[in-house]
């Protein structure tokens, strides 16, 4: 089990909003997480709640700075630090309600995320897991081809007749309902992380 860094008596709630973005009709996840809450949990919120697979790199940008796995690898002076998630909070990293910042999901795909702070709310000693208070549409299946791939799979499967519609419905396991988002799923999930 997945344990995030408890919260400190009085700590205030953010209400999230993830968009991913460039998709219509919007998917989207409305979320509240403690504010101290860690961006490497929060990343793992996100994944839970979309839900993804958690296969690919992931940072989290704010203005210029880029906060996700420090990797010796691709550290250099020529390009912009990557700073430790581990080491900042949600709330560390953002100005509070109506903050604005993104989340990128697998570099080769770019699923770009939208996370607005929508509210600032009281400490709730009861929050005992991050909750997912709404959401809409499917989340597009890891490896599809981001956002072009995605809408040419859902063109394909929208037709039987279509050469590759047999594969294209046996690679994303049978049916596919591009509406459909499973909010009790969501946080049967999110109860796997002890806040």
């Amino acid at each position: 089990m997945l344990r995030l860094h408890e919260p400190a008596a009085g700590t205030p709630l953010y209400q999230l909003k993830i968009i991913l973005n460039y998709t219509k009709p919007v998917i989207w996840r409305r979320v509240v997480v403690p504010a101290n809450l860690k961006l490497n949990s929060l990343h793992n919120v996100i994944q839970r709640v979309m839900p993804w697979n958690n296969s690919h790199l992931h940072q989290f940008v704010v203005g210029e700075a880029f906060y996700g796995v420090p990797d010796r690898e691709y550290m250099d002076d020529s390009g912009p630090k990557t700073l430790n998630e581990k080491r900042y909070t949600l709330a560390e990293i953002t100005l509070g309600a109506k903050s604005v910042f993104t989340y990128e999901y697998d570099f080769g795909d770019s699923w770009d995320h939208i996370v607005i702070v929508e509210k600032v709310l009281p400490a709730d000693p009861k929050l005992k897991h991050p909750v997912c208070l709404a959401g809409e549409n499917a989340c597009p299946p890891d490896d599809c081809g981001g956002i072009p791939g995605y809408y040419q799979m859902l063109k394909v499967l929208s037709n039987p007749k279509h050469e590759e519609y047999e594969s294209m419905k046996e690679w994303v396991g049978g049916e596919w309902n591009a509406a459909h988002f499973d909010l009790d799923q969501a946080n049967k999930d999110l109860k796997r992380l002890k806040v």
